[in-house]
């Protein structure tokens, strides 16, 4: 019985997936800095699930070792090993041609954002650096905390490094379309599985924009106070988490799955599957900041097109004139960081 379930579950997430066989893959690497975390290690496992994934390289500071014994466990096709502290983060990245970035701490009770900034900032500046030197040509997906900031923190170091490449490096906001999703099919009363909604903006507060009016299946069911109600919900999703966790931990599993759908999309990209588009992140001209998320074709060298914002309604164009400038001043505030520590 326990083993119909446990082959049942693996069915049922690779459907949900929508992984492709691996029979005809070629060899994929993965590498996940911060594995050993509340998002690192739910995050791993997923990429263990995933038959695309050949080789999966878990790192962090300490703690690792276990995570990969646990996840090696697993019969799927994806070789583990474990690394752990500075000595090991060169080895776990050389020949990776995936490096999804978790690491980072959390916002604790009595720390301030810039407290969080800072802390966060520095452990993503030192894994770049890295990156740049082992495998400067591997995709870089940035869950790192504040994505706002912390992708161009990315850019700045790769930039020096002489290595940047705006095709390859994402800022994560999958979670937001994931909750998008959610909360929309259950306001429209749809199937949640049919459901598809782009987020465009940034990865924090009012800079996170769902586009209901996009939304397929359209429904005709939501007033303006549902949509304002939606988007605001979207926007707070992750305070959400927080307060119903009591301060003691925060978005981790839906993160996890969130990171590791869209790290599976960045692989069928590589892999050449045709019209891979999810939102994300990254260097962008659809407005005139510097880095928006919005829909992105993935190919074969990452990004192949960055896709425009499509016709918005008036309240979602009110909510694009009011992010922007918070989040160019989270932009700047990451560039100013990079180049000056």
């Amino acid at each position: 019985m326990r083993m119909s379930l446990l082959r049942s579950a693996s069915q049922h997430l690779r459907r949900r997936r929508d992984y492709s066989s691996a029979a005809a893959s070629p060899e994929r690497k993965v590498a996940i800095l911060g594995a050993a975390g509340g998002i690192g290690q739910p995050l791993a496992l997923l990429m263990k699930l995933n038959p695309l994934v050949s080789s999966l390289s878990l790192y962090d500071i300490a703690a690792t070792p276990g995570v990969a014994a646990d996840v090696s466990h697993i019969n799927t096709r994806a070789l583990v090993k474990g690394f752990v502290g500075d000595d090991q983060l060169g080895e776990a990245l050389e020949g990776a041609d995936l490096v999804i970035i978790p690491a980072g701490v959390p916002r604790k009770p009595g720390m301030t954002r810039d407290d969080l900034f800072k802390i966060n900032a520095g452990i993503v500046k030192g894994l770049c650096t890295a990156i740049a030197r082992h495998c400067p040509n591997a995709l870089v997906n940035m869950i790192s905390n504040p994505v706002n900031s912390t992708v161009p923190i990315a850019a700045e170091v790769f930039k020096k490094a002489g290595t940047y490449d705006e095709k390859k490096l994402f800022g994560v906001t999958t979670l937001d379309v994931v909750r998008a999703k959610t909360f929309y099919a259950g306001k429209a009363n749809v199937p949640v599985t049919g459901v598809n909604v782009p987020v465009v903006g940034g990865h924090a507060g009012i800079t996170i924009l769902p586009l209901f009016s996009q939304a397929t299946p359209a429904s005709n069911a939501l007033s303006h106070e549902d949509l304002v109600a939606l988007t605001k919900r979207t926007q707070d999703g992750g305070t959400e988490v927080v307060e119903a966790k009591a301060g003691k931990g925060s978005a981790t599993l839906s993160m996890a799955y969130a990171g590791a759908v869209f790290g599976d999309a960045c692989l069928k990209g590589l892999n050449g599957v045709p019209d891979i588009v999810e939102c994300s992140f990254v260097q962008s001209t659809v407005t005139e900041l510097p880095f928006f998320a919005s829909k992105v074709r993935l190919g074969k060298s990452g990004v192949e097109e960055v896709m425009g914002l499509g016709e918005l309604s008036a309240l979602e164009k009110e909510g694009l004139e009011s992010l922007k400038g918070e989040l160019l001043s989270s932009i700047e505030k990451g560039v100013k960081f990079a180049q000056e520590s």
